[in-house]
């Protein structure tokens, strides 16, 4: 029976060669190499270099024999397209010795998909179905252009879309478990704590002995964003493969993630992949609570991170958005005096702006924010990234004053993560 977190990892490399212009010259950001990465990881694969080139049969020769030469498996994304411009599976037919057949199951697939939509197969997609003679093609469920899996003495070449869905699929569906079987090895077993409230410096002197008295074939990664850290554990098995060695592995790393959660169960929210809106969505079920926002600087991002989550109907019934002065008073209850004399954002307004929310929406629990996000309207008391945050059940009112930065979006951004900590904080009872 296969044991969570555990992966059986040939300790084998993987070079990531992402091909298109649109990439060297800024117009797309590769977000599919980020993607990879992180899968690869979790598989135990070990991703020791990336690189980008042109649309050009040259640099895509140059990037495939660069990358086969330091690493053991290729993965390439994009130039698969039906355009003139897309010459991926032509220059590795080349590269690979391979004559070119047209492939009636895949045009078979693409002209369904066409028929589907009520529209007439393109002439072009014939050209799209004529593929390597050598390929081992990959089924592509999302879309028209198949995976194609090369071999080459000892070495894996693997071409996929550049349209991230469809790597996506193609990676979870087709590359990772064919690279699974073709390359047994030792396992490595992960373990992810997700933590809010502290950033990466300060949780390394909270957990610096705990780290520094971890055994050689256990280490520990800050992966940081936005208002959040996760610390991920990786146990790497030594030695011959013993036939309890994925068990003993995974219980050791369950046996330090406790020890290392223990220390700071103050910061710690979830577990591998959860998020703080999944975290908070779970303490409002199991409590049978309804959360509602007021917000203003933030203009809805906080109810938007709440309903990413699905279900959150369950909890959230909705939010109040309210930038002037008017609405705050319209909508919230707040009194035009409180404004008047403390101004939108101050300690004073969050509260009321709070407790009104409660009974405008008629919830248990609210979070009221209000700022300034920038990157104008600082003044000398109240700068740029100044915040204030309040979490409120109608008995107890908790506030809360943060400064961040100047750039507008990260203020926003860490505001709804702060503020969503703050409010799965105030339903534990922490704050």
């Amino acid at each position: 029976m296969p044991i969570p977190g555990i992966i059986i990892t040939p300790y084998m490399t993987v070079h990531l060669l992402t091909i298109g212009d649109e990439i060297l010259i800024g117009q797309i950001v590769d977000t599919n190499s980020a993607w990879m990465s992180r899968a690869l990881l979790l598989q135990g694969f070990i991703v020791s270099g990336k690189s980008s080139v042109g649309d050009t049969r040259e640099g895509i020769v140059a990037g495939i024999e660069h990358a086969m030469a330091s690493a053991d498996i290729v993965i390439m994304t994009g130039g698969l397209g039906p355009t003139k411009d897309d010459i991926t599976k032509k220059t590795l037919a080349e590269l690979f010795g391979s004559g070119m057949s047209f492939h009636q199951e895949t045009f078979d697939r693409i002209t369904a998909f066409f028929a589907r939509i009520g529209r007439e197969t393109p002439p072009a997609m014939r050209d799209q179905a004529t593929l390597p003679d050598q390929a081992e093609l990959l089924p592509n469920k999302m879309g028209q252009a198949p995976g194609m899996w090369f071999e080459r003495d000892g070495k894996v070449v693997i071409s996929l879309p550049g349209v991230p869905f469809e790597m996506e699929y193609l990676m979870t569906h087709e590359v990772l478990p064919r690279l699974k079987a073709r390359f047994p090895g030792q396992p490595v077993a992960h373990r992810t704590l997700a933590t809010a409230g502290e950033g990466e410096s300060n949780i390394a002197r909270r957990i610096e002995a705990f780290e520094d008295a971890l055994p050689p074939h256990i280490k520990l990664a800050y992966l940081p964003s936005l208002g959040q850290v996760r610390l991920r554990l990786t146990g790497v098995w030594e030695g011959a493969v013993e036939l309890n060695a994925a068990e003993r592995l995974s219980a050791e790393l369950d046996a330090k993630k406790s020890e290392l959660e223990a220390l700071i169960p103050d910061l710690v929210y979830g577990y591998e992949e959860e998020t703080l809106q999944q975290a908070l969505g779970k303490i409002l079920l199991a409590q049978g609570k309804q959360l509602g926002t007021a917000e203003s600087c933030t203009g809805g991002y906080v109810a938007h991170l709440i309903t990413t989550v699905p279900g959150a109907s369950a909890y959230f019934p909705g939010t109040v958005v309210t930038y002037s002065y008017e609405m705050k008073t319209k909508l919230l209850g707040v009194k035009p005096d409180t404004l008047t004399q403390y101004g939108a954002v101050s300690e004073e307004t969050v509260r009321e702006m709070a407790l009104g929310a409660l009974d405008t929406l008629g919830v248990d629990v609210s979070i009221a924010i209000s700022g300034i996000a920038g990157p104008d309207g600082g003044t000398p008391d109240k700068p740029v990234g100044t915040v204030w945050m309040a979490v409120s059940d109608g008995q107890r009112t908790i506030t809360a004053r943060h400064f961040f930065g100047r750039d507008r979006l990260k203020n926003i951004q860490l505001t709804g993560s702060y503020a969503l900590n703050m409010a799965r904080r105030f339903l534990l009872g922490q704050i």
